[in-house]
């Protein structure tokens, strides 16, 4: 089964309410970056980030971004990817909250969480609106704090 938040996108009082629960728990961490992954993460990111007076970094496919960029390559369920970001986008010692709709086996979030860390970030946290939990990608985040708001099983 494909879990998907387009319902959710057409419903504008759940998709505030999506938003708000996540600036309520992110409004007083000191986060200064919120860093969306490609693409669904980039519906979520923004409005994260606007709320609690923190930039966007926009973590995308290669050959997406102008300029010098950082990569990090990660396998999928079905294979590899890559994801990359901007050089200088995030300063050492900046704390980062990783925004993405799903997480599913955790390949993806691991992947920006290195590119995060590469530049020398503290992530804080990763946020999700779906977990499947089946697919134990908690488990690959070697500890780092998950917060989702839905298990789907």
């Amino acid at each position: 089964m494909f879990q998907d938040i387009t319902t959710l996108l057409l419903d504008p009082k759940a998709f505030k309410d999506t938003i708000d629960l996540f600036v309520e728990r992110y409004r007083d961490m000191n986060i200064s970056v919120v860093a969306g992954i490609e693409a669904r993460g980039f519906i979520f990111g923004p409005p994260i980030a606007l709320a609690i007076g923190a930039k966007f970094v926009p973590l995308r496919k290669p050959r997406k971004l102008p300029g010098k960029v950082i990569s990090e390559e990660y396998e999928l369920e079905y294979g590899s990817d890559c994801l990359q970001m901007h050089v200088g986008a995030v300063e050492p010692g900046e704390r980062a909250l990783v925004v993405d709709d799903l997480i599913a086996t955790g390949g993806t979030l691991c992947a920006a969480m290195n590119l995060l860390e590469q530049v020398g970030a503290k992530v804080v946290e990763c946020a999700c609106v779906i977990e499947l939990p089946d697919l134990k990608g908690r488990e690959r985040l070697n500890g780092k704090s998950l917060y989702v708001l839905v298990e789907s099983h």
